[in-house]
């Protein structure tokens, strides 16, 4: 029986979470492609079934308890990897800072974790196991001026991800944190930024195949050589 895969957070195709999508359906995965926008998550959809792979869009609300369940509910059984790709960056001086904006970054990036990696562990619990991967970035190793509300909620994301690590290791649950160290090579920023993408270019963006390989890598590991965490950037990051 096909197993299936989970992607959380996914917008245009030329992005990670639209990436990811393609890739586990390549490796033979069904996969549920899951965000907010279906006209996104139907295109991600019909590319998959033009290269002769398996999927389906589900509308769902990282933050809705009840919308993560319907998800994980829709994969069943053969659930095998599911991947926490939601969040956004949000910059601001704390002094400046609604406290409403604050706890929205807390609830997508920490909040929506939780849920997700609860429901993923309770559908991996019932059988031998899965990959949980959750993804990250340079927020979540360190606090940075203006970034305050960001790095806080992918700081306490991290911790998350390696509490469900420790605890669930034994359960045969493979919980992995990717950090992704820069701007990323994807429709978000070549297309909504510019002038940014134009002063970086190419050597200045990850490549979105390159991050991918890490997710992949992380999941196809064998039991007895885990790891839990990644980091992935150009090289000429400064960090």
């Amino acid at each position: 029986m096909t197993k299936t895969a989970i992607v959380l957070g996914v917008g245009p195709i030329n992005g990670l979470g639209g990436q990811l999508c393609l890739r586990l359906a390549d490796n033979g995965l069904h996969v549920l492609v899951a965000g907010r926008t279906l006209t996104s998550l139907e295109a991600i959809v019909a590319e998959i079934n033009t290269r002769g792979g398996s999927a389906a869009a589900v509308v769902a609300d990282a933050t809705s308890e009840t919308d993560v369940k319907d998800l994980f509910d829709q994969a069943g059984s053969n659930l095998d990897i599911a991947i926490y790709n939601a969040g956004n960056n949000t910059p601001g001086r704390i002094v400046d800072m609604d406290a409403s904006y604050f706890e929205h970054s807390w609830r997508v990036c920490c909040f929506g974790g939780f849920l997700f990696g609860k429901a993923a562990a309770q559908q991996f619990l019932k059988s031998d196991g899965g990959t949980l991967l959750f993804t990250g970035a340079s927020a979540s190793l360190r606090g940075r001026a203006n970034f305050g509300a960001f790095n806080s909620s992918k700081g306490a994301l991290r911790n998350l991800a390696q509490a469900m690590a420790k605890e669930y290791g034994p359960d045969g649950i493979h919980v992995g944190h990717v950090v992704i160290d820069g701007p990323v090579g994807g429709d978000k920023i070549i297309q909504g930024f510019p002038e940014y993408a134009e002063r970086l270019g190419e050597t200045g963006m990850i490549d979105i195949n390159g991050i991918v390989d890490g997710f992949m890598y992380l999941h196809q590991q064998p039991r007895r050589a885990w790891t839990f965490e990644i980091d992935v950037r150009t090289s000429v990051e400064k960090w």
